[in-house]
């Protein structure tokens, strides 16, 4: 498998993304801040999770294209710990990594119609290896177990649109993380722009927590600053800032809209049905299923 990381802050008391990997027997390393490392190496101790804490080099954040004129009077957003990832990743060696939120509970493989608990890396390596099949795949992961409905019909995969939350990225193509908010849907559309393919697997899914349902994360440097928070999860306003940067960013694909109770985006990935996928030569596409080592066990 490519190196895995998990992007965290002020969640050392959850630590639900390292539960799930070390569930599944996967070592991974987790991305925190200085001064939070303490608190999440005896949250690793504690929980006997297979996971090691590197603390983000916070010149990064200086570095980081932010993509407004506030600097650093506000959050910077996870996504220097993203870069931090993936320079970590090439200086490994890697060719690829992976690197995810810290509020995913658990993965799933969508099966004849059913959406079922997967405790085996295979998932990882399955993706890993598809994507390897295409000289122009840059970006992919697996979507939202809440999108997909079990006992509904949907294809392997979405070619060409966004990647959330779970991202398995090609190292050496020419992009960074970039965007105090959205920097996911930012880095898709950069990507998409500039002819690559990006994949999104119905196959394999993510059991990741709603936006604002976790405290600590965007949740408390965003979400909730910079909204009013009332009975509910949500904080009204909380998103404003978060779609309109993308609609500033790309605004010939993307608006602001009111979706799921709240201001959101809406992005038109039409333009990129062309991004057709390449298939590296010498590629053999084996006639036989390859369940990777999974199998189903009834519990």
């Amino acid at each position: 498998m490519h190196p895995l990381y998990v992007v965290s802050k002020g969640r050392s008391h959850y630590m639900m993304t390292s539960l799930a990997l070390t569930a599944m027997g996967i070592h991974h390393f987790i991305v925190v801040e200085p001064q939070e490392g303490d608190a999440y190496r005896a949250a690793v101790t504690d929980r006997c999770l297979s996971t090691t804490v590197i603390e983000l080099d916070m010149a990064s954040k200086t570095t980081y294209e932010l993509c407004d004129d506030l600097g650093q009077t506000r959050s910077t957003g996870p996504g220097p710990a993203r870069n931090f990832a993936w320079e970590h990743s090439i200086d490994s060696g890697a060719s690829w990594h992976w690197v995810m939120d810290d509020n995913i509970e658990a993965f799933y493989r969508l099966h004849q119609n059913r959406k079922l608990k997967c405790l085996s890396p295979g998932l990882f390596r399955a993706m890993e290896d598809y994507c390897a099949r295409y000289v122009n795949v840059a970006m992919a992961g697996p979507n939202y177990d809440f999108i997909v409905i079990a006992r509904a019909k949907y294809p392997p995969f979405y070619r060409n649109t966004r990647i959330y939350s779970c991202n398995l990225i090609r190292n050496d193509v020419p992009f960074r993380w970039r965007g105090r908010y959205n920097e996911d849907t930012i880095l898709s559309l950069d990507m998409l722009k500039s002819g690559w393919c990006t994949i999104e697997f119905n196959a394999f899914l993510q059991g990741k927590m709603p936006t604002q349902v976790m405290s600590g994360g965007n949740t408390a440097d965003f979400y909730h600053r910079e909204g009013t928070v009332g009975q509910g999860p949500y904080a009204a306003g909380g998103t404003t800032a978060k779609s309109q940067m993308l609609a500033n960013v790309h605004p010939d694909v993307a608006r602001v809209a009111w979706r799921y109770g709240r201001v959101h985006h809406h992005v038109n990935y039409r333009p990129f049905k062309a991004n057709k996928l390449i298939l590296r030569k010498g590629i053999v596409l084996p006639e036989a299923p390859n369940n990777y080592g999974m199998s189903l066990v009834t519990l």
